[in-house]
Parts: C-alpha cells; sequence; structure tokens
C-alpha cells in the first residue's frame, strides 16, 4: 500500500500479507506517515475502505474519509455526495503507482523477504522523488 499527497508524493509505503483486508491495513499505513508532524485532512480511497468503525476511527483523528459506499451496502449512508467529486483525484494516486512500476524488480517480486523488497520499494520511491526534484 501507497499513502500519497496530492501532488503525487510518496509519504508512506507498507507491504503486507494479500489475505489481510485493506480496511485493516490504512490505519498501519497512517502510521508510518514520514510527516509525523502533519496528518492528512481527508482520505480519498476506493470502496474497499467503506466501513462505518473505520471511518469513526479516523474522524476520532480529525481525517475525513471519502469513499463511495458499497451497491450492497445495508446501513443508511453516512457520507455526503457532495464530497464525492473528490474521490476524481484518485487518478494521482495510481499515476504514483505507476510511476513505481517503472522499475521492473518492483513490478513482480523477486525477493524470499519482505524486509528486502520492501526496501527496493523505498528505493524506487527515493528515486520518484529525485526526478520530480
Amino acid at each position: 500500500m501507497i499513502f500519497v499527497d496530492r501532488r503525487g508524493t510518496p509519504v508512506a509505503i507498507d507491504t503486507e500479507s494479500a489475505s489481510r483486508s485493506e480496511v485493516k491495513l490504512i490505519e498501519p499505513l497512517l502510521a508510518k506517515n514520514t510527516l509525523q508532524n502533519r496528518q492528512p485532512e481527508r482520505l480519498v480511497y476506493d470502496k474497499a475502505a467503506d466501513s462505518d468503525p473505520l471511518r469513526k476511527r479516523l474522524m476520532e483523528n480529525n481525517i475525513d474519509l471519502i469513499c463511495p459506499h458499497r451497491k450492497s451496502r445495508v446501513k443508511p449512508p453516512t457520507q455526503d455526495a457532495r464530497k464525492l467529486p473528490r474521490f476524481k483525484r484518485r487518478w494521482i494516486v495510481e499515476r504514483s503507482i505507476a510511476w513505481l512500476h517503472n522499475y521492473r524488480r518492483i513490478v513482480t517480486r523477486w525477493e524470499y523477504h519482505d524486509y528486502l523488497y520492501e526496501s527496493f520499494v523505498i528505493l524506487g520511491c527515493l528515486f520518484t522523488l529525485l526526478k520530480r526534484f
């Protein structure tokens, strides 16, 4: 998982097993934020984050979760539809992931140990930052 700012600059990354739910991975990713003195005001995510307990926990930290509700949602909607146009900016995250896919070793995980793979992803993020500035 990757956490980027509004310009697509990588701020935090986290590698986990593919079997864990994405809802459980969001908060540890936010804890790895390299800008410790600045918490995000808004978090834009896809439908996988549509969880009322997650929304409550993020609101306790003054983070507004912006994600569309799932079609199979039974509970009444908790999000105002006026915030959803911000969801259209999610392409910035996809572009940042595409920048990391320029490095072949990151696209396919060749390493046996997860710490080696995460180190190569960090190195790819650093190269991406150096190209931008």
